[in-house]
């Protein structure tokens, strides 16, 4: 399943039109994520990934993930209607591939401290290198099971009770496995776990940690956030990096 880009100088998971979903780089290539010290609307921060890109002698295409911060979940319809004018940015950067979006993308809505508007976060990009193991980058994944179905996909819909959270992290550290081998990525090389909810996370804690297996040495990452659309709960993605740079 696992397609190229043709410029990017990494292999990508199809998704939906919106975002794939994840990226791993090509023999000789490694991805470097870049968080920003500060998030700025997102399409002031694709200038800045525009300058910073032109600096490392990287062109636009270069771009393989993207995180970004919302004011507060989007309705279905809503979400739609932003991934628009968000593809539209990515097909005039020549980053779609056909049809495809090669992207992988997290959106959250943090609970304390949200942007007034949707903001870039965070960032990957290839640059030359080799690195013991390819890197990678996970999209961003919630308890929906079945788009099509809208709301009624997803898991456990409207329960936050300790066993209802624990139903949804299973089925998303699920995604997170199938994700990770359909990518040829290896959990003894992911460097990060980040977990989006605003529920606690403590009592299924072992849910996320245990099917990482050596990558929970590393823990994980909680940003009390919620997922970008109106009914989810609980959200994940991850990477394997070998260079971590705040912008």
């Amino acid at each position: 399943m696992l397609r190229d880009h043709p410029t990017g100088n990494y292999r990508f998971l199809p998704g939906i039109s919106a975002f794939s979903s994840g990226v791993i780089a090509m023999p000789g290539h490694e991805i470097v994520h870049a968080t920003l010290g500060a998030p700025v609307p997102w399409r002031d921060g694709f200038a800045l990934v525009e300058r910073h890109l032109r600096a490392q002698g990287r062109t636009r295409t270069a771009l393989c993930g993207v995180e970004l911060r919302s004011p507060a979940p989007f309705t279905f319809d809503g979400f739609a209607k932003f991934n628009e004018g968000y593809r539209a940015l990515l097909g005039e950067w020549d980053i779609l591939v056909g049809d495809d979006n090669p992207i992988p993308r997290t959106n959250v809505a943090p609970v304390i401290a949200a942007p007034g508007e949707p903001s870039l976060y965070a960032f990957a990009y290839t640059i030359g290198g080799t690195t013991p193991a390819p890197t990678f980058v996970v999209a961003g994944a919630g308890e929906m099971r079945d788009r099509a179905q809208g709301a009624d996909g997803i898991v456990r819909r409207g329960d936050t009770s300790p066993d209802g959270m624990r139903e949804k992290a299973r089925f998303v550290m699920n995604v997170m496995q199938e994700r990770m081998r359909a990518l040829g990525a290896d959990w003894r090389r992911a460097t990060a776990i980040d977990v989006y909810t605003a529920q606690p996370i403590h009592d299924y804690l072992d849910d996320i940690l245990r099917p990482a297996g050596p990558a929970a040495i590393h823990g994980v990452r909680w940003f009390p956030s919620r997922p970008p659309i109106q009914g989810l709960e609980f959200e994940v993605d991850l990477r394997g990096v070998a260079r971590e740079l705040v912008l």
